[in-house]
């Protein structure tokens, strides 16, 4: 069994569809290209995102089924609750997003 996984060019920022990903392992898309700032925008808006190891190489996954949370209507878990008195953290939306794709770009130490 062959199985074809697309290469992407460092040129194009353009990704396979989400529903091309293999099912095995689940959500593979692509593999290659970098990690700038507007592929990385690109790969987000498009439900796409790198995922590997160091001296490995970068492989970009969409697994199926996703999860998407609706604030709305989110009901946390009672073990949730109790997790969140007993730790302190922040969630922030939007805060300081070029530091953050700065960071995710730089070579791990």
């Amino acid at each position: 069994m062959t199985i074809y996984l697309p290469e992407l060019d460092v040129k194009d920022l353009s990704f396979p569809s989400p529903y091309e990903a293999l099912e095995e392992p689940n959500g593979l898309l692509a593999f290659g290209g970098d990690l700038r700032p507007e592929r990385l925008i690109s790969a987000y808006k498009n439900g796409v995102f790198p995922w590997f190891g160091p001296n490995e190489p970068l492989l970009w996954w969409s697994p199926s089924p996703r999860a998407v949370f609706k604030p709305e209507i989110y009901k946390p878990s009672k073990s949730l609750k109790k997790f969140q008195r007993k730790h302190q953290y922040r969630v922030t939306i939007n805060h300081n997003t070029e530091a953050v794709i700065a960071t995710a770009q730089a070579p791990a130490h």
